[in-house]
This record gives structure tokens, C-alpha cells and sequence, in this order.
């Protein structure tokens, strides 16, 4: 322009440079847009790629773990006590593959007649015999099923743990619903129901018994609690007399 004024160039010149000047800029504009939105494609394709990338990660821990859980490791220490499947068997998930057990861990299985269970509580002490010992121990899982008109009854040993406890040895186990002191109590009579009354055939010197009203109490699996009719000392039929329900006394051979 400065040339033009000066008149050192033709008009015609000038215009065409100034035509040449305004596509010159449009085409850097147009360039400048697409540069930009290249950039724009180019993060599009490289967070897609990013993706894809990530997914693959995740598939490679996902079949380390998978060939990292193929060694089976017990969840506690203790001692291999069954492999119920043999090397190379195909088994489905959750196929019990080993039992491991640590005898300084065992717990007591009662099973409990439903009729009987209704009092037993959490927390109550249990003693359970292995044969070789008594140990102590507490009422830890009551289970809310029936089966085979029994429930099952955990209990968590708190004493030492006798020589030749092993887990699944057979016990005995006996559950404290109650401590109850100075109490009068006979065996469980064949008929009678807690805090009832019954007739019992108590037994008088030379040999004979006659019938005595007797109140029941509580009672437990091996013990009733006599509330009245009896004292220390008695002896009384516990099986069933039912046959002499018409007789008062009776001769006992």
C-alpha cells in the first residue's frame, strides 16, 4: 500500500495483492480450524484408544487373579483332613476341593430336641464330654431351622481342649438353662408335664407304694423339680403305672 501511494506500483497490482492478501488470510483462518479440530479428533481417538487400553488391563488382572486362584490356599491354619477330588479333575465353582481343620479351634454340635429348645439362649454355659474329657463352654449359634425334629446348637469351647479331640469326634453336650440351688428334684417321671400335678406310687417300708400327689416344677432333660408332695428320702415309680390308674396301692414283686 505504501508503494501505491507513492504510485510505484499499478493500481491494478495493488488490487490484486489485496486480493491475494484477503484468500491468504482466509486460508490461515480455515487452516487454523482445522488444526484445531484435528486436535479435537485426535484426543477423541486417543481416550477411545486410552479405553480400549484400560479394558485390556482389566482383562489381564482379571485372568492373573484367575490363574493366581488355581493354587488353593486355606483360609486358616491347620491340619488336610479329606481331598474328596483327585489331580486333574474338572470340577464346577464352589466344588469342595479339601477340608482343613485346626484342632486348637474346634466347636461343639449339639443337637437339641425342638420341644426342648424353646429356653435356650445365647451365652449360656455347655459342657461337652469327648469321652476323654469334660470341657467347658458357651452357647455361640442357635440354628433357626429344624431337622429330623432337632436343632443345632454351636457351642464355643472356652476350657482346654482334652488329648484325642479331633473334629468330627462324637460328643455329649449339656446346656445350663438354669442354676438352681436347694432344689428337691427326682428323675423325669414317664408322664407329666412341667408345673403340673401328677400321681406318683411313693414306696412305703415292706414293700408296697401308694399313689401321692405330687407338683412338678421345672423341669430339665434328665430332672423334674418337685414343688410338693414328696421329701428327701422318697423313692418313687418313675415308669409308666398307668395300668393301675383305678388303684391307690399297689405290691411291688
Amino acid at each position: 500500500m505504501a508503494l501505491a501511494r507513492e504510485q510505484l506500483v499499478s493500481e491494478l497490482t495493488t488490487r490484486q495483492s489485496t486480493v491475494d492478501a484477503e484468500q491468504l488470510a482466509v486460508r490461515n483462518e480455515i487452516a487454523q480450524q482445522l488444526l484445531a479440530s484435528y486436535a479435537d479428533s485426535i484426543k477423541a481417538r486417543l481416550a477411545v484408544q486410552q479405553s480400549e487400553v484400560d479394558q485390556a488391563r482389566a482383562i489381564l488382572r482379571l485372568k492373573t487373579r484367575q490363574r493366581d486362584e488355581l493354587q488353593v490356599r486355606a483360609g486358616l491354619e491347620g491340619m488336610l483332613q479329606v481331598v474328596p477330588v483327585d489331580v486333574g479333575q474338572q470340577v464346577a465353582p464352589g466344588t469342595n476341593l479339601a477340608r482343613v481343620a485346626n484342632p486348637r479351634r474346634l466347636k461343639g454340635e449339639v443337637k437339641i430336641a425342638e420341644t426342648r429348645a424353646k429356653d435356650i439362649q445365647m451365652g449360656q454355659r455347655a459342657h461337652v464330654d469327648t469321652r476323654n474329657g469334660i470341657v467347658d463352654g458357651l452357647v455361640a449359634r442357635i440354628d433357626p431351622s429344624v431337622q429330623n425334629g432337632t436343632i443345632t446348637v454351636d457351642v464355643a469351647l472356652t476350657g482346654d481342649l482334652p488329648k484325642g479331640a479331633v473334629p468330627d469326634l462324637s460328643v455329649d453336650g449339656t446346656i445350663e438353662l438354669e442354676r438352681m440351688a436347694g432344689v428337691l428334684y427326682v428323675g423325669p417321671p414317664a408322664f407329666g408335664q412341667e408345673q403340673s400335678t401328677v400321681g406318683l406310687f411313693k414306696l412305703q417300708p415292706g414293700g408296697g407304694a401308694t399313689r401321692a400327689q405330687v407338683k412338678l416344677g421345672r423341669t430339665s432333660v434328665n430332672a423334674v423339680e418337685i414343688v410338693s408332695g414328696l421329701s428327701v428320702g422318697d423313692q418313687v415309680v418313675l415308669s409308666d403305672m398307668s395300668a393301675w390308674d383305678a388303684f391307690d396301692r399297689v405290691r411291688l414283686q
